[in-house]
């Protein structure tokens, strides 16, 4: 109840697959595997990510990689983040191997950039379970859809 009125939460699942996203469509995108492969439930849907435990060794791994300015493609435990470290590193400058090797970084911050950067690899996870999208398109359609349970 809220108020004098009932709410109901409704989390809707489609498990279809197709050759681009053989794991599935609405299935966290192969872009996001280094980061969460799992597919998202119910803890993930009301905002709390679950993330793989394997994370918290990789990132620390990977904050060392980067501040000893080598290149993490080169380390296999974590080479599966070195296309997502790229990008973050034209983000943050500061800690590319050119100037890294020149001044004095801290791992607290980058771990805190990283940290950051998760969040917005799950927020994406999130969008790619959506069955409805938040476009034209899928406004519509959740739209029908309420009209035809309603």
């Amino acid at each position: 109840m809220r108020g004098e009125k009932y709410e109901l939460d409704l989390v809707l699942r489609n498990n279809r697959t197709t050759e681009e996203y053989p794991l599935g469509i609405f299935h966290p995108h192969q872009d996001k595997h280094h980061i969460k492969k799992e597919n998202i439930g119910l803890i993930e849907v009301m905002g709390l990510a679950v993330l793989p435990a394997r994370l918290l060794k990789e990132m620390n791994l990977l904050a060392d990689t980067v501040l000893a300015g080598e290149n993490p493609e080169d380390v296999p435990e974590i080479a599966s983040h070195a296309a997502w470290m790229r990008e973050i590193l034209k983000k943050h400058p500061a800690y590319a191997p050119e100037n890294v090797k020149n001044q004095p970084a801290s791992k607290e911050a980058l771990l805190a950039i990283l940290r950051e950067e998760i969040g917005l690899v799950f927020a994406g996870v999130l969008e790619d379970a959506g069955v409805y999208k938040d476009t034209e398109e899928g406004r519509k359609a959740f739209r029908r859809f309420v009209a035809a349970v309603h």
